[in-house]
């Protein structure tokens, strides 16, 4: 019996089946990590205006951002970067001193 291409992809066969090998994607290449980077904004602006919210949010996109990781080297220190802005946001904001004591009247 004699193979033509479509019965030597077939997918039935055992003999001609082949592992799964994923292609390969520079670091360029992967798409934009937007939890990551909303991580990074709302806990900038969590720390800068004293926004409780933001810091929150920045938080809660920061463990996002780390279960989707996919360039471990590149992720991990974006993550880091907003997680420790977060946590100084909350920290200024619930341990510093109250905004409404520096008003002068």
């Amino acid at each position: 019996m004699k193979e033509t291409s479509a019965s030597a992809n077939d997918p039935r066969k055992p003999s001609t089946a082949r592992p799964y090998v994923p292609p390969t994607i520079s670091p360029q290449d992967l798409p934009i990590d937007y939890a990551g980077f909303l991580a990074v904004v709302l806990g900038v602006t969590g720390v800068m205006f004293r926004y409780k919210l933001c810091s929150w949010l920045a938080i809660i996109f920061c463990a996002q951002s780390f279960a989707n990781m996919k360039n471990i080297e590149n992720d991990l220190k974006q993550v880091s970067m907003a997680f420790m802005f977060a946590v100084m946001g909350l920290v200024t904001n619930y341990f510093g001193p109250n905004r409404a004591a520096n008003v002068k009247r």
